[in-house]
């Protein structure tokens, strides 16, 4: 004898077990889509309908359908069991008022009340405790359904085959893979909570080496300026150093806070070429203690939105960068190019150049290719400056050639489209 209900509930399965999947990986993909209660209990009530949309009914009362599997898994781990009852009580009221209806209404009314009285008891046990509890509930419906409908014709065998093992298996495959989920998201907000903490105490202890070293110089520096018989003229160069001393950790704390807080306020225009070459004059100094010599070729047109003191902030360190990587003299290259969609800025430099590593590890906080005597904190405030106004940045280094960085921003009339959009 043909298992049609077995045959046909287990394709049934196997379409209702792909669409869980498929249900999954798009909450997963799209993080804008909140898996909420609300949003699975949807889920759920479309796979109600569903089962009994494409239920197999080969006697004119009786519709054998997987109805049971989101129920069940919808009860204990949503506790929206009375709402999916009468979401299928209203489903199955459309295919006709029979003795089906009125047996699906004996008996998952009662299972309604009692899962919804379960599902603070479940939420209590361990996951493989839950896993069994959802497979026993789903064995016991199934039988429960198969005695309902199963004596009153020929289809007894089948029926209590299809309903002892299909539902159980399917429970069972979707709670499975509820608990891995459910594991893997509380893994991965542990290991965030981590690595947030581990990521505190490597600023803090970094921040704390940084302004420690200048505030112990200017602290006994003070200390000497206490002397009553001091020189007018070393209290003239101790205040000297002093005052360079507070100004060196106050440029730590500066780019720490341009790091922790990026976001530009208030946006205005910016002439490339003009900005660049303000910047140049700051540096210019600087490149000529170290026998640098900058070349130019600046684009005729090129303006950007974005915070006046930040581009130069983000810029003068890597000008600075640039002309320290050059302890021998060389020559440095900045350029700028204006395009229909973006205005790029190219910054080459012949200096000692990067490893691959070096590379890869460029704007990662607290590491400094310059060893003791960086902080750690300048490229990664010029990651952070050029994201919050938009751009993106490239790098190319070879040692002992030189590093090309390369800054693209959205040009002002791209940006001005967008917000009128």
């Amino acid at each position: 004898m043909r298992m049609e209900i077995t045959e046909h509930l287990f394709l049934n399965l196997s379409i209702l077990f792909i669409l869980f999947l498929l249900g999954f990986i798009i909450f997963e993909k799209y993080k804008k889509w909140v898996m909420s209660k609300r949003m699975m209990t949807i889920f759920l009530i479309i796979m109600l309908w569903f089962c009994i949309q494409f239920s197999y009914h080969p006697v004119p009362f009786a519709r054998y359908d997987l109805r049971i599997i989101p129920l069940v898994i919808g009860g204990v781990y949503l506790g929206v069991g009375p709402i999916l009852v009468i979401v299928l009580i209203l489903l199955r009221s459309l295919y006709g008022l029979d003795t089906g209806f009125y047996l699906a209404i004996l008996l998952f009314v009662p299972f309604g009340i009692a899962v919804w009285r379960l599902y603070p008891w479940f939420w209590t046990q361990a996951p493989s405790k839950r896993i069994l509890i959802s497979v026993c509930l789903g064995a016991v419906l199934g039988m429960c359904t198969a005695l309902g409908i199963g004596f009153s014709h020929s289809y007894i065998l089948d029926a209590f085959l299809a309903y002892l093992i299909l539902p159980a298996l399917g429970i069972g495959m979707t709670s499975y893979c509820i608990e891995f989920i459910l594991r893997n998201v509380e893994m991965q907000q542990q290991l965030l909570k981590t690595e947030k903490l581990k990521a505190v105490e490597q600023m803090g202890a970094a921040i704390s080496h940084e302004i420690r070293n200048p505030l112990t110089a200017a602290s006994g520096f003070v200390h000497l300026l206490c002397d009553d018989q001091l020189p007018r003229h070393k209290r003239k160069e101790y205040l000297a150093i002093v005052k360079e001393e507070l100004s060196s950790a106050e440029r730590v704390i500066k780019d720490y806070l341009t790091f922790a807080k990026p976001s530009i306020e208030q946006f205005e225009e910016l002439n490339v070429k003009q900005e660049m070459r303000q910047i140049i004059n700051i540096v210019q100094p600087l490149a000529n203690q170290n026998s640098v010599e900058i070349t130019t070729d600046f684009s005729v047109i090129g303006f950007i939105k974005g915070d006046r003191q930040k581009f130069h902030q983000c810029f003068v360190n890597v000008l600075k960068n640039a002309i320290e990587a050059m302890p021998n003299g060389g020559r440095l290259s900045v350029e700028t190019e204006f395009m229909q969609n973006f205005v790029t800025i190219t910054i080459a430099d012949t200096g000692i150049g990067m490893t691959k590593e070096q590379l890869e590890r460029l704007g990662e906080p607290f590491y400094s290719t310059k060893g003791k005597n960086g902080t750690g904190l300048g490229m990664m405030v010029v990651h952070s400056i050029t994201r919050a106004m938009h751009g993106t940045i490239s790098v190319e280094s070879e040692l002992g050639i030189g590093t090309t960085f390369q800054f693209k921003f959205p040009s002002f009339t791209t940006l001005e489209t967008k917000n009128r959009r």
